[in-house]
C-alpha cells in the first residue's frame, strides 16, 4: 500500500520525477488477457532496463480500458530504458501477444510532480512475487480503489493551479478511508522517445487519490462537495478550465505497487 503524501519523510523513496499515464483501449474481452501477460511477463523486463511499474489498473467503469503508470528517473534516463526495452528480448517475444489485445495505446500523458515532494512515496508499497504454480487469468483485483482526476487547463495555467491545490484541497483529501497520493502536472520536455507518442498539446493537473473502498470515496465525495473551501477553490479555478475534469476509477491488479 502506498503511504498518503502527508505521511511523505526526507528518507522516503519518491519514485520517479518523469511518470506517464497510459491509457489503452483494449479488444472486447481482451483486458484480463493483457493484464495476466503484464504481471507474468512484462514488469519484471521494464524495470531491468532501467524504469519504475507504478501501477497497473482495471477501470471500474470502463471494462475495455487498462490504465497504468510507470516513472523514470529524468528524460534521458527515460530514452535509455525505453529503447533498451522496446529494443530488447522480452518485448521482442510478447509484443505480438500483447498488441493483438489493443485498438489503442496511443493515449499518454508525460508528467512531473506538481510540487516538491508530490510524487509516489512508494517505500511502504511491495509488489507481490509469482507463485512457482501462476496461472493465466488469476490476477484479481487488490481491495481498495484508485481515483485519478485529470483538470485540463488552458496552456501556462498548471503552476498557478498547483499553488492553490497544494495549500487549499491537499489538507482536504484527508479524511477516514482517503488518502492523496500523488500530484502531477504535463511535463513539457521534448519527448525523448518518439516512437511511443504522448499528447504533446496537453496541459493537465491530475490528482491521484487512495480508498479503503467505494464507500470511503462516495462519503469523502460528499463531504467534499459540501466543504465552503472546496467551493471557494472551485469558483476560483474555473477560468483555467479548458474542459470538464476527466474522472478514472480504477482497480489495482494482484502485482500493481501503487494500491490504495
Amino acid at each position: 500500500m502506498s503511504l498518503p503524501l502527508s505521511a511523505t519523510s526526507e528518507t522516503a523513496a519518491l519514485a520517479s520525477p518523469v511518470v506517464e499515464l497510459r491509457q489503452y483501449t483494449l479488444k472486447p474481452g481482451k483486458r484480463d488477457t493483457l493484464i495476466d501477460l503484464f504481471d507474468g511477463k512484462l514488469i519484471e523486463g521494464q524495470e531491468e532496463a532501467g524504469m519504475t511499474i507504478i501501477g497497473l489498473f482495471r477501470d471500474l467503469d470502463r471494462p475495455d480500458m487498462f490504465v497504468w503508470l510507470r516513472g523514470f528517473e529524468d528524460m534521458e534516463v527515460r530514452k535509455g530504458a525505453l529503447s533498451a526495452f522496446y529494443d530488447g528480448p522480452v518485448w521482442a517475444a510478447h509484443r505480438n501477444a500483447a498488441n493483438a489485445t489493443m485498438i489503442d495505446s496511443d493515449d499518454v500523458l508525460l508528467l512531473k510532480p506538481a510540487w516538491t515532494g508530490a510524487g509516489f512515496d512508494l517505500s511502504g508499497a511491495l509488489r507481490a512475487g509469482l507463485a512457482a504454480d501462476e496461472k493465466p487469468g488469476r490476477s484479481t483485483p487488490l481491495s481498495g480503489m484508485v481515483v485519478i482526476r485529470i483538470y485540463h487547463l488552458r496552456p501556462g495555467a498548471e503552476a498557478a493551479f498547483a499553488s492553490r491545490f497544494e495549500p487549499e484541497v491537499a489538507p482536504m483529501t484527508a479524511s477516514p478511508g482517503a488518502r492523496l497520493l500523488a500530484a502531477f502536472v504535463t511535463e513539457h520536455a521534448e519527448n525523448s522517445f518518439p516512437r511511443l507518442p504522448v499528447r504533446a498539446s496537453e496541459n493537465v493537473f491530475i490528482s491521484v487519490m487512495g480508498f479503503d473502498g467505494e464507500e470511503a470515496q462516495a462519503q469523502h465525495e460528499t463531504a467534499l462537495a459540501a466543504s465552503p473551501a472546496w467551493q471557494a477553490f472551485s469558483h476560483a479555478v474555473r477560468h483555467d478550465l479548458a474542459r470538464p475534469t476527466e474522472t478514472m476509477r480504477l482497480s489495482a491488479t494482484s502485482r500493481s505497487r501503487l494500491c490504495c
